[in-house]
């Protein structure tokens, strides 16, 4: 492919219901949207940012300039073979992973419209459906919580994750497990706890949880590594795991024994499938956590859940557990058995609907072939 012309779009959107976690509590999705033009086709990309660098150490204001500076320039009116040579291309750009992730997404999409496949298809994906799971922030209190997770599992998600924090943990999982018995629920702490808190994490061993996710500091292996070894809950990395060699350090120390992948994190579909080969070879389950992604995001997870070795529910709720609107057309529903389907059409295999982009739209650029070379 040629790519003729890249544009950015920064997207802000009111989500239904605050969402907090042990980070922050935020009311509005924002993101950066990619969208490439090439030979007569386009492809769509979410680098799902934040305002602030509470999850990691990206915003919208440091995707931008990336994007803008040393991403988007080398590919305008050249051409590109793959979307893995547009990895390849970018290694000397250090981390900015969401901000590579977004474009790398475009191409990915061009590509699969180009061949005429779907894009799960194209990374070797073999399922038509993914289980899903809900994730539910921190509530103001615990009544609350039962009366959402409640709603959650009459609508059908096969697992429940809530959001953990000093204080807000044993009680709320202890009610879970008395209220709704033996559902599948994993509690999420994005980094908020130390070694120092070990009688918390023994009182949540006894719940029977699926797994513990991300308790200890984000760029922490080897205290992951102890608690893992007194723990029989399985520990599952998440902010830890932002490329395949912190994946493979993980394994080898048996820091874990379940892994999260999130395409953004990693740097893109590309480092996403490897990671997903690594654990497969090792037999550790993978499973997609979310970044509350628009439908275009949604889209590209879908169709990387598809690959086998995703064996656990992904965070990929409905387009209504977040948005009063998506900014896809049919939106991302709920099937009836706890599954969302994978898309079938070339590409990312939905429709994205321009007026709505438009709306909800605060900064936009484009770049040309032309205005390079200028």
């Amino acid at each position: 492919m040629t790519i003729d012309a890249i544009e950015l779009r920064e997207i802000e959107m009111k989500y239904r219901a605050p969402f907090e976690t042990s980070f922050g509590r935020d009311d509005t999705k924002v993101c950066v949207l990619v969208r490439v033009q090439a030979d007569g086709l386009e492809g769509w990309g979410e680098a799902p940012v934040m305002r602030a660098p509470l999850y990691n150490e990206e915003t919208t204001d440091t995707a931008w300039p990336i994007l803008e500076h040393f991403l988007i320039p080398p590919l305008l009116g050249r051409p590109l073979p793959t979307p893995q040579a547009f990895a390849q291309q970018v290694t000397h750009v250090r981390r900015h992973h969401m901000a590579k992730a977004g474009l790398e997404a475009a191409l990915w999409d061009l590509a699969a419209q180009q061949q005429r496949v779907p894009l799960a298809k194209l990374l070797g994906g073999t399922r038509t459906a993914v289980q899903v799971g809900v994730s539910q922030g921190i509530e103001s209190t615990i009544d609350e919580l039962e009366a959402r997770v409640e709603g959650y599992l009459a609508q059908g998600y096969r697992r429940i994750k809530i959001k953990i924090k000093p204080g807000w943990d044993v009680a709320p999982a202890r009610r879970l497990r008395e209220r709704f018995g033996d559902i599948l629920l994993q509690v999420d702490a994005n980094s908020a706890y130390t070694l120092s808190d070990m009688p918390t994490f023994k009182a949540l061993d006894d719940f029977n949880l699926l797994l513990i996710e991300q308790p200890l500091q984000e760029d922490d292996i080897l205290d992951h590594a102890r608690l893992q070894s007194r723990l029989r809950t399985p520990l599952c990395l998440d902010e830890s795991i932002v490329h395949e060699r912190a994946a493979r350090a993980a394994l080898e120390l048996q820091a874990c024994r379940v892994i999260n992948i999130k395409q953004a994190r990693v740097g893109g579909l590309a480092a996403a499938v490897a990671i997903h080969d690594l654990c497969r070879t090792q037999s550790i389950p993978v499973w997609c956590g979310g970044m509350l992604e628009t439908g275009i995001g949604r889209a590209a997870n879908l169709a990387l859940c598809s690959l086998p070795n995703f064996t656990l529910p992904a965070d990929l709720s409905a387009s209504d557990r977040y948005f009063q609107e998506d900014l896809i057309d049919p939106p991302v529903v709920l099937n009836g058995d706890g599954t969302v389907t994978v898309p079938t059409t070339p590409g990312l295999g939905v429709t994205i609907v321009p007026e709505r982009v438009e709306r909800y739209a605060v900064r936009t650029a484009r770049f040309t072939a032309a205005s390079a070379r200028g």
